[in-house]
C-alpha cells in the first residue's frame, strides 16, 4: 500500500424529507447569500426547487437562482453563473440535482473566486479555494455529492476534462432515496453503471497488497448487482434505492481508491463519446469498459480473474486464468446490456468513421501530449483500437 492522505469532510443528512433543512445547513456552514442551481424539468415540476426556496426563506437566507443545466455540463452555464455570483455577492452555491448539476455548481464556485478563467483548473491546476458548496441530489451515479471533483465540457472545442480539489467537496450532502424515485429506467440503470464504472477505476491498480481496498470494492460491486435489477424492477423500492445512493456516494469519495494507484482509462475515453454525440455518461461507459477491459487484460490477468471469482461468480481455472478473466468482463457486460444498457456503437448513436476525430481529441486536446496513462498507458494506436472493439 502507498502513503496517503485522506481528507473527507463532508457532512451528510440521509433519508427522507431531509431537504426541507437546507436552509439549516447553508446557514450551518457559513452561507449567507446563495446561488441555487439546478436543471430544470423535474426539479420544478416535482416541487423540489419550491420547498428548497422555502426553506432557506425561513432562515431568512436571500438567493438567486440558474437553471438550465444539463447533462455534460457546458463551460459557457459556468461562465454565466460565475458572473451572477459575483454581481450578487453570493457566498454559498447550493446544487439541486445529480452529478450535473453538483460539477457545474463546483466549477462556479471554484471560478467566482479565481482571478484567471475558471478552465485553467480543468486543464491541470489544482482548486484550493472557492465558494463553499451544498448539495441536494436527486439521482444516484456520480458521486459528486461526496468528491473533490468536477467534469465539465469546454464548449471550444467541446473538450471533456476533470477537475479537482478538496476545496470543492461539498460541506453538506442532502441524499433523500425518495427523490430518485421518479428517475426513469434507463437513467436509473446510467446511474448504476456509473458506479460501477468509479469501482473498476478503483480496482484497476498496479499497486499490490491493497486487500482492504480491494474488498470495500469488491461489497459495493456486489451491492450494485443485487440492488440494481430490483429497482429496474420496482422504481418504488426505497430501500434499493437507499442502498444504491449511499454506495453511489462511497463509490467516489475516495475511500476506496487510497494506498493505490487508478486507472480513469475507461472514463477519459468515454469523456469523448459524451462530448461528441451528448450521449449520457453512464451509457457511454457501458459500451466502454468491456472494450477497455479485453484490451488490457493481459497486463495483470489475474486482477480481472479476481473479480470474475470475487465479483461475479465465475470459476476459477488456473491453468487457463485468462479464460476466467474474460468470464468475468462476460458477465459484468451481460448485467449492463440486462439493466437495458447499450452494447455497441450504434445503439449509442457513435459512428465508426468518426473514431480518428475522437482519437485525436482523447490523445491531443487540450494539451495532451499523444496519450493516456492509467492502470495501461495507451497511445494513439491502441485507443483507435479500442473505439473499433465499441462498433
Amino acid at each position: 500500500m502507498r502513503n496517503f492522505t485522506f481528507y473527507s469532510p463532508t457532512f451528510f443528512a440521509f433519508g427522507k424529507d431531509t431537504e426541507k433543512d437546507a436552509g439549516k445547513y447553508v446557514r450551518r456552514f457559513g452561507g449567507t447569500k446563495v446561488l441555487i442551481h439546478y436543471g430544470g424539468g423535474s426539479v420544478v415540476r416535482s416541487g423540489l426547487l419550491d420547498r428548497v426556496k422555502a426553506s432557506l426563506e425561513e432562515e431568512g437566507l436571500p438567493y438567486v437562482v440558474l437553471g438550465g443545466v444539463k447533462p455534460n455540463p457546458r463551460s459557457g452555464l459556468v461562465y454565466e453563473g460565475i458572473d451572477l455570483c459575483r454581481k450578487e455577492g453570493v457566498d454559498f452555491v447550493l446544487a439541486v440535482g445529480g452529478g450535473s448539476t453538483i460539477d457545474s455548481s463546483k466549477a462556479i464556485a471554484a471560478g467566482t473566486v479565481y482571478d484567471g478563467d475558471f478552465w485553467d483548473f480543468y486543464s491541470g491546476k489544482l482548486i484550493t479555494e472557492a465558494l463553499p458548496v451544498g448539495t441536494i441530489l436527486t439521482i444516484a451515479a456520480a458521486g459528486s455529492e461526496g468528491s473533490p471533483d468536477s467534469v465539465i465540457t469546454n464548449e471550444n472545442g467541446m473538450f471533456k476534462r476533470g477537475a479537482t480539489g478538496d476545496a470543492i467537496r461539498p460541506k453538506f450532502s442532502i441524499l433523500n432515496p425518495a427523490l430518485t424515485q421518479t428517475l426513469p429506467p434507463y437513467q436509473t440503470a446510467c446511474g448504476v453503471t456509473d458506479i460501477m464504472a468509479h469501482l473498476y477505476e478503483r480496482y484497476l491498480t498496479n499497486t499490490r497488497d491493497v486487500e482492504v481496498t480491494d474488498r470495500l470494492i469488491e461489497a459495493l460491486l456486489l451491492t450494485m448487482i443485487h440492488e440494481g435489477p430490483r429497482v429496474i424492477e420496482n422504481p418504488d423500492d426505497y430501500e434499493a434505492r437507499a442502498n444504491i445512493m449511499w454506495a453511489g456516494m462511497m463509490a467516489h469519495n475516495n475511500s476506496c481508491g487510497v494506498g493505490r494507484t487508478q486507472d480513469w482509462n475507461s472514463h477519459n475515453i468515454e469523456h469523448e463519446l459524451s462530448a461528441e454525440y451528448d450521449c449520457a455518461h453512464g451509457a457511454g461507459l457501458a459500451v466502454t469498459m468491456p472494450a477497455v477491459f479485453t484490451y488490457v487484460m493481459e497486463h495483470d490477468v489475474m486482477r480481472f480473474a479476481k473479480a470474475a471469482v470475487r465479483v461475479w461468480g465465475c470459476q476459477m481455472d488456473f491453468d487457463h486464468p485468462e479464460k476466467t478473466a474474460k468470464a468475468g468482463i462476460e458477465a459484468f457486460r451481460s448485467f449492463l446490456i440486462s439493466l437495458g444498457m447499450p452494447k455497441n456503437f450504434a445503439e449509442l448513436g457513435a459512428r465508426e468513421e468518426d473514431i480518428p476525430n475522437l482519437v485525436r481529441a482523447l490523445c491531443y486536446g487540450n494539451g495532451r501530449k499523444g496519450s493516456i496513462s492509467g492502470f495501461v498507458t495507451l497511445n494513439e494506436e491502441d485507443c483507435a483500437k479500442i473505439y473499433k472493439m465499441m462498433v
